[in-house]
């Protein structure tokens, strides 16, 4: 998906991994990718936005698998009955040893994301920050909630078999419980007494009367390692390479389908870039021209710099949050994919006026922020266009100090909107809104969310935008259209659908010459497609046009 339009709300795509937010993608539920607040923001510890309702009992009546007598024991009083007991004579029955902390923030944030279609990588950081968690517990904290969020399809097929009933039918609670502990007994060197008891535990305080089960469940699990349970579960390679691939790598088979085609039905390719959307990215930086240089912010922060983007620095690891070049506005959070096409907009030659600038979705702000830095050397300006005032808000603070206008509208309204005139800029850029499917390695919930049946919404409004775009444009001017998507009907399909039923004369520009020449794997063009697995970067689609 993109660095939204206006026309869907979003927060910014996310270095999950990392607890940061990459301020390039976004999304909530449906259409709108965002996010994930209110829910996200509270993690609808009430209720959220209609908490019980989405698996979370309400607490005077909490259950475990089914009941009221299944709810939390009051720990004021020792648990149920625990005053008769003590009235009685009897001591009060001894409170098993309280969940880790680690794990408890990792269940709380796993349960957030499936309770509330929260993001990880807002509520994470939240739940983080409020425990005081740090160090090594925070990294182990991390590690558990991504990488549960990630093998949620291996583990669920892994977690009914050993069930013996689909896992839609264990109620919430254990069922996120035992993912984080199917996760640590297959994928990690927690030793497996570890896991079992420390997951029991944690079952017994958030579901005591599904106990006993999730200890056998658990135990099933241990008895054999991930190989083996998915050479027993997986269909075979040979008969259905999609459904091998999709839970051998914990991808939902639509999606393999969709990697497949986009690399042109090659398997060994598509292995390997799911191979990839399973390992921790690294946090990106873009550090702004005529602000700052890569080299000497690689060194301020300790990183390195990025392989391609003269813009890019790569961090070695942790939260950024705290660096002062973030603070100071010489850098911004952003994958090196972004910043390379944002570029190549840039870097297309024109004949004529080079004066004015337009991101026609803009929020919220990191390549409005590159562009206007840019536009800051070259003497143009920028429009930046987000239609949701809360994300043109965060436009407006990443272009502070810039030579940009931040303009609350619809970016469709090119033409009829006296601020946004036909036939007037020089360069405009259309990141679109789509799937998301180009940063799944960042945003590991929404493998898991999107369905085949958001496509039309989204490349209705992608088409559209890019309609307007290249009625923004002037004869001459270039239009970048980018999505983070590498689905051929959001890419290829999309802009050659906007192209013919735009009514001006559109001719394709090769993408390949204004990317970085050292960069391998870009195709036979005019289009450029970026990978994780070759590149390095989010699965950034990048199609160049010029209007005749």
């Amino acid at each position: 998906m993109s660095e939204r339009s206006g026309q869907i709300e979003g927060t910014e795509r996310a270095g999950a991994d990392r607890g940061w937010v990459d301020r390039d993608r976004a999304g909530q539920s449906g259409v709108d990718r965002s996010s994930g607040a209110p829910a996200g923001a509270d993690r609808g510890r009430s209720g959220g936005q209609g908490g019980a309702d989405r698996g979370r009992p309400d607490r005077d009546r909490r259950a475990g698998q089914g009941g009221a007598d299944r709810g939390r024991p009051d720990r004021s009083r020792g648990g149920p009955g625990g005053a008769d007991r003590e009235r009685a004579g009897r001591p009060p029955r001894r409170e098993h040893p309280p969940v880790d902390l680690p794990r408890q923030v990792a269940y709380e944030a796993i349960e957030a994301v499936h309770r509330d279609d929260a993001y990880a990588n807002l509520v994470l950081p939240e739940i983080l920050r409020e425990r005081r968690l740090h160090g090594r517990d925070a990294a182990f904290a991390t590690e558990l909630t991504y990488g549960t969020l990630r093998l949620r399809g291996t583990l669920d097929a892994i977690l009914t078999a050993a069930a013996g009933r689909d896992v839609a039918r264990i109620d919430p609670q254990p069922r996120d419980a035992l993912r984080l502990g199917a996760y640590q007994l297959l994928y990690t060197r927690v030793p497996a007494h570890a896991a079992v008891s420390s997951t029991v535990d944690l079952v017994r305080s958030v579901a005591p009367g599904a106990t006993g089960f999730a200890n056998a469940v658990l135990r099933e699990v241990s008895g054999k390692d991930a190989d083996t349970w998915i050479a027993e579960l997986a269909p075979a390679a040979d008969a259905d390479p999609v459904g091998n691939l999709a839970l051998t790598y914990s991808h939902p088979p639509w999606i393999v389908r969709a990697f497949s085609e986009a690399l042109g039905g090659d398997l060994g390719e598509t292995t390997r870039l799911l191979i990839e959307d399973n390992h921790r990215p690294s946090v990106h930086l873009c550090v702004r021209p005529g602000r700052a240089d890569a080299a000497e912010v690689a060194d301020e922060v300790g990183g390195a710099p990025g392989a391609f983007s003269p813009y890019a620095v790569y961090l070695p690891g942790g939260a950024p949050g705290e660096l002062a070049v973030l603070a100071d506005g010489r850098a911004h959070v952003q994958d090196e994919g972004s910043q390379l096409v944002a570029a190549a907009l840039v870097n297309a030659e024109l004949d004529g006026t080079d004066e004015r600038w337009l991101d026609l979705c803009a929020g919220p702000g990191g390549k409005a922020g590159l562009l206007g830095a840019l536009a800051a050397q070259r003497g143009a300006t920028l429009t930046a266009v987000e239609i949701a005032e809360h994300r043109a808000r965060l436009v407006s603070q990443a272009v502070r100090g810039l030579p940009v206008t931040v303009l609350t509208t619809d970016g469709r309204t090119v033409g009829s909107d006296p601020d946004l005139p036909a036939d007037s800029f020089d360069r405009v850029l259309v990141d679109a809104p789509c799937t998301g499917l180009g940063s799944l390695r960042r945003r590991p919930e929404s493998r898991w969310r999107r369905q085949p049946s958001d496509l039309p919404a989204l490349t209705r409004l992608q088409r559209e935008l890019l309609g307007a775009a290249l009625r923004a444009v002037r004869p001459g001017g270039v239009v970048g259209y980018v999505t983070c998507s590498p689905h051929v009907v959001e890419t290829h399909v999309s802009v050659g659908e906007a192209a013919r039923r735009s009514g001006v004369p559109v001719d394709f520009v090769d993408a390949r010459p204004l990317l970085p020449a050292e960069m391998p794997g870009l195709g036979d063009g005019p289009t450029v497609q970026l990978w994780p697995h070759r590149h390095g970067t989010d699965a950034m689609f990048l199609a160049m046009l010029r209007r005749g």
